[in-house]
Formats: structure tokens, C-alpha cells, sequence
């Protein structure tokens, strides 16, 4: 699958959408190294009246930062080999999430299904025969009953454990987050939206993605932005596994995790590709809960932990360092936290 990118001296670059980057304004930029090494497959070019979504020619290289990719959706791919998906129903991103439309990977040649309420980007999405089954934690927040308690008590208990409250989470959040401002976030784990709703409003992105493995969690936050009567232009809701995040590399501007880490079966490969799909600069905040509050009993507990973690693949974190260290190994940097009680907020950044 190839894309115009715009006349520049007088060529019409046709590249694959893999040889392509996202700068912070979501822009579409050729890899210099390609265009060093001269990849161009035809000249052409085209008439300023072009209809909307088509690239138009300019002798301005500058100009080719605004190109815009006409069939392409540029910021998800295909959870299998990453990819860019293409919508089935037409061009645009916004299309792909407003109605029920279809996309495909040219490369896997896999459907990838909108139900009407979320984009199934999982990577067993559309199986007939096969059914995913995953670790208790994560099968616990599938079901009917915990989805549908979860911001109505279930989330509100967790006061006992030191966490403020969303709306404080929120504030605190935001001062993180400020970097990527007017970008696109993913709210992963993001369960009945409560946070993906709160970005949403806030207007300080111009795209949230509010993410998660369950389809009852989704259903919910569905059910939530049509009672509050939330416009959806700029919120979408995508199911897709923490750890095959369906978003081509560096294209997304943060990523909020909200007592989210402790759940995933694995935190290392939840962490490496939220570094994968941010871009250079790119924002990760997270909460969860941490038990060095008695340092004691932390050796006691390391060896419980061991035990825990294979019966319920639910995490528990020690220490702070377990979270910088887990940061930095997945290549993030600039580490650092906020702590009460056993509440913890981490922040972290993809190198420049």
C-alpha cells in the first residue's frame, strides 16, 4: 500500500505508510534516510482544485509536513504486524469511528470489525471457533456484574487505599500531561471511561481513545457518554490487548493508565509498547498501588508476592524503584512519582 505525499520539486512521492513518521502536530513527514536514498516510484502532479483528502503539489518541501494520506487511517495498525489499517467503507479516520465501517490490514488481509460502540482491534478479534481466555484479573473485569459496578462503588473504595478520588487523580494528571496538550491521548485500561470521559471534556486533547480488553467495560463507558450526553468527535472507544497495542510506532502523544499496572499479566509488556506507539516526547502517567508502607515486612511479602502473582496474575509493587526500574527498562525516562499510602502516581517520558 503506497500514499502521496505531495509534489516536492516537481516528484510525487508514492512510500509505503511504514516509511513514514508522526510529528507532534500528527503530521505525516518522510523518513530522511528514504528520501536520501532517493525512494521515489513515479513523478507526477496535481491540481490545487483536487477534491478534499486528495495531496496536492506545491515546490514548497515545507509544505509536505501538511500532506494528508487519503485511504489511510494513520494512527492504528494492525495488532498483529503493525501495519496501518484502511478503512473498507471509505477515507478518514473519523468515518472509521462514527459509523460501523470495517478496516483491513493489506498485510495480514484481516478484517477488523466496529460493532457500533468500539473498534475490535484485538488480535483474535473475528475468530469463530478460537475464544481468548486470559488471567483471572483480566476475566474478572470482563464480566457483566464487575463493569457494570465499577464506577458505581467498586471504584470509590479505593479511597482505602490512598488513592484521592478521580477528579483529584484528574488534576494531577493533567499537570503531567501538559506537554502533550492539543495531541492525541489513549486512556489504556481505561475500564468504564471514567478518565476517558474527564479528557474528553476537558478539551486538552484533540483525540482520546479510550481502550480496553473488555467488552462489558466498553459497553458501559458507551452507555456513560450517551447518558451525559457527550459528543463523540473527538472520543473513540477501541478493544485491544495492553499488550498488543493496535497503533503504529510513535504516533500518539501520551498515555494515562489509571489504577491500571497491578492488573495487566504483564506489566513489562503493557510498559514496553506504550513506549513503542508514543512518540519522541511522548507523556506516560499512571496510578496503582504500592506496599513498602511497612518496609518490615517487605521481605515476608516478597516471598507471599511470588505465590500471589501465579494464582491471580494480579501485581503487587514493593517499592518504587520495581516501578522506575520497569520505566526504564522499556526506554522510558524521566521517572517520578507521587505517593499516599500505598497510592502511587508515575510519570515518565520517551527520549527526545
Amino acid at each position: 500500500m503506497t500514499t502521496a505525499l505531495g509534489n516536492v520539486g516537481g516528484v510525487l512521492l508514492h512510500l509505503p505508510l511504514r516509511h513514514f513518521l508522526f510529528n507532534p502536530r500528527r503530521s505525516l513527514i518522510p523518513k530522511p534516510h528514504l528520501l536520501a536514498r532517493g525512494v521515489v516510484i513515479r513523478a507526477a502532479t496535481t491540481s490545487s482544485s483536487s477534491p478534499p483528502g486528495t495531496a496536492t503539489g506545491d515546490s514548497n518541501p515545507d509544505l509536505t509536513e501538511d500532506a494528508k494520506v487519503s485511504t489511510g487511517i494513520p494512527i492504528l495498525a494492525c495488532p498483529i504486524c503493525y501495519n496501518s489499517l484502511i478503512s473498507k467503507n471509505g477515507p478518514g479516520l473519523k468515518l472509521a469511528f462514527q459509523s460501523a465501517s470495517n478496516l483491513e490490514c493489506h498485510t495480514c488481509k484481516k478484517d477488523y470489525q466496529n460493532n457500533g460502540i468500539y473498534l475490535d482491534l484485538a488480535v483474535a478479534s473475528g475468530s469463530k471457533d478460537y475464544a481468548e481466555t486470559m488471567p483471572a484479573m483480566t476475566e474478572l473485569f470482563r464480566s457483566p456484574l464487575v463493569s457494570f459496578l465499577y464506577e458505581r462503588g467498586w471504584r470509590q473504595n479505593f479511597v482505602w487505599g490512598g488513592f484521592p478520588g478521580p477528579e483529584r487523580e484528574f488534576e494531577m494528571a493533567k499537570g503531567y500531561l501538559k506537554p502533550s496538550t492539543g495531541g492525541t491521548i489513549i486512556d489504556a485500561s481505561c475500564g468504564s471511561g471514567l478518565f476517558s470521559r474527564l479528557f474528553a471534556k476537558s478539551g486538552m486533547f484533540s483525540l482520546v481513545i479510550a481502550l480496553d480488553f473488555s467488552e462489558n467495560m466498553l459497553q458501559q463507558c458507551y452507555n456513560f457518554i450517551n447518558q451525559e450526553g457527550m459528543p463523540r468527535e473527538n472520543l473513540i472507544l477501541v478493544r485491544a490487548d495492553i499488550s498488543r497495542l493496535p497503533f503504529v510506532s510513535s504516533s500518539v502523544d501520551a498515555v494515562h493508565a489509571g489504577a491500571a499496572i497491578h492488573c495487566w499479566p504483564s506489566p513489562s509488556a503493557g510498559v514496553a509498547e506504550i513506549s513503542r506507539v508514543l512518540r519522541p516526547g511522548g507523556v506516560f502517567v499512571a496510578t496503582t498501588f504500592i506496599l513498602d508502607v511497612l518496609p518490615p515486612v517487605i521481605p515476608i511479602l516478597k516471598t507471599v508476592r511470588q505465590y500471589y502473582i501465579r494464582a491471580s496474575s494480579n501485581y503487587l509493587y514493593l517499592s518504587e524503584g520495581e516501578l522506575e526500574d520497569l520505566c526504564q527498562t522499556c526506554g522510558l525516562v524521566n521517572f517520578t512519582c507521587v505517593r499516599n499510602g500505598p497510592f502511587v502516581m508515575i510519570s515518565a517520558t520517551k527520549p527526545s
